[in-house]
């Protein structure tokens, strides 16, 4: 392995946790109705936990709504009761047909416990980057200890992956920045 493939693959991974990032914040409720919401739901769907995109056509026909219309009508209710009971505080309607989900104002409250959400979310992600930098570190490390490389290209590397490691921090940090402002806008 040379310095160049181990820059090259700490970067590529350091782009799936920034990826990783943004999918698990599109999960978090902000003030208007998205499908992406439903994401972390999953339905008992004869014995096998289904995620309800698989199960059911999720729309949003106004800011103020989702809905879901099951593909197999005897699943309604099973559907029903995994939107009730998960942890994003929803209150479907069930008319036999289509579930029809309000999505409620946020309270102040309600938009601190998402913004911690959020906190946790980024710092585990942070979590990840810096274990990212840690295996490109060792990786370079053995190559110097291996004798591979010179001990000015082991210095210039590690320079370079913290040179990554700080651009991703910053990508990440104006993400979660962005995603919180978002949440805490009425």
């Amino acid at each position: 392995m040379t310095v160049k493939e181990i820059e090259t693959s700490a970067k590529q991974r350091m782009e799936k946790v920034l990826a990783d990032l943004q999918h698990a914040m599109s999960s978090v409720r902000t003030g208007r109705a998205s499908i992406n919401m439903l994401d972390g739901i999953r339905i008992d769907y004869y014995g096998t936990p289904t995620p309800l995109s698989q199960v059911a056509t999720l729309l949003v026909p106004e800011p103020g709504l989702l809905t879901a219309q099951p593909w197999d009508v005897s699943q309604i209710g099973a559907i029903e009761k995994a939107i009730r009971t998960s942890d994003l505080g929803l209150n479907p309607q069930n008319d036999g047909k289509i579930i029809r989900i309000p999505i409620p104002p946020l309270t102040q409250d309600r938009r601190k416990d998402m913004v911690k959400q959020l906190h946790h979310m980024a710092e585990d992600h942070r979590v990840a980057l810096r274990n990212v930098r840690r295996d490109a570190n060792e990786a370079a490390k053995k190559l110097l200890k291996e004798k591979t490389i010179s001990e000015d290209d082991e210095k210039r590397a590690l320079a370079e992956i913290q040179k990554v490691t700080d651009g991703a921090m910053a990508k990440l940090d104006a993400a979660a920045a962005a995603k919180e402002k978002e949440v805490l806008s009425l």
